[in-house]
């Protein structure tokens, strides 16, 4: 008898600890980054631990409802982002600006890599004044670390309604590899990162 509630005990230790496993987080927390191409910044943000979720779109302009079409027209302040779900007990916002720093050009201002224009500029999206100051410091170091020669570009700007971008842009690098691939290293993107940081981050 006591060595079955022995083993009913350690049976309803095991079920909760399962559950607890699974359950979603107590807090969890979102931020957007706009680093360029949103297909190429997706991947490192996905693999990361603590990240719960990634969604690419378009953040900084003021046109409801906006389009690939629309932003890739330059005409509107949309930049190509990507929101970020994540679980500040696994993964820090320090952290996320760490891979968001190996993802970008920080030293270029007309946009990223092959791509250029308005849409496609870096910038970090801060929602509140604590992430404003935890990106100013991540930069300032990021300037002072003699990694980079030119300055570091890179705006931090308030947070602005965050719109998903079509279906067929989320996940990109799954859903097409090999364009995903050919259009990655064909943006310099890949070779500036292995040039800057050893290895694409």
């Amino acid at each position: 008898m006591r060595l079955f509630r022995f083993a009913y005990l350690l049976l309803l230790c095991l079920a909760a600890a399962a559950e607890a496993q699974n359950s979603p987080p107590a807090t969890t927390k979102t931020t957007v980054f706009a680093g360029g191409c949103f297909w190429c910044i997706q991947p490192a943000f996905d693999k990361a631990p603590g990240v719960l979720k990634t969604t690419v779109g378009y953040c900084g302009g003021t046109e409801p409802n906006p389009t690939y079409a629309l932003v890739g027209s330059e005409k509107t302040n949309y930049r190509e982002s990507i929101q970020i779900t994540y679980d500040p007990g696994k993964i820090s916002y320090e952290q996320l600006l760490d891979i968001y720093w190996k993802q970008i050009d920080p030293t270029q201002s007309d946009g990223q890599f092959t791509d250029v224009g308005p849409s496609y500029r870096a910038a970090i999206f801060y929602g509140s004044d604590e992430e404003k100051k935890v990106a100013e410091t991540s930069k300032e170091k990021l300037a002072h670390s003699g990694k980079f020669k030119k300055p570091i570009v890179t705006e931090i700007l308030p947070a602005m309604k965050f719109y998903p971008a079509e279906e067929y842009h989320q996940k990109y690098y799954q859903q097409n590899p090999e364009h995903f691939e050919a259009f990655e290293h064909g943006s310099g993107r890949v070779s500036f990162q292995k040039k800057n940081w050893g290895d694409k981050p």
